[in-house]
């Protein structure tokens, strides 16, 4: 199944239905999902991650269930 580019709001419905919560790897200026259990990454409002979305030129996208961020297209 090919990944697909999936709006932030649709990000949120899946990170929801999974339990994971936007966030912020300590330390960088990395971003990723996490279920809030990991002590290098930082919860982040969604707000904030859609800017640094936006910043960084990444996108979200999607392939059966599965997030990944990666540079826009």
């Amino acid at each position: 199944m090919a990944m697909r580019e999936i709006s932030l709001d649709e990000a949120k419905k899946i990170a929801t239905s999974k339990k994971l919560k936007p966030g912020k790897v300590k330390g960088t200026n990395g971003i990723q999902f996490t279920k809030g259990n990991n002590e290098r990454i930082q919860e982040i409002s969604w707000d904030e991650f859609g800017k640094l979305l936006k910043d960084k030129k990444l996108a979200i996208y999607e392939s059966g269930g599965w997030m990944k961020i990666m540079a826009r297209k």
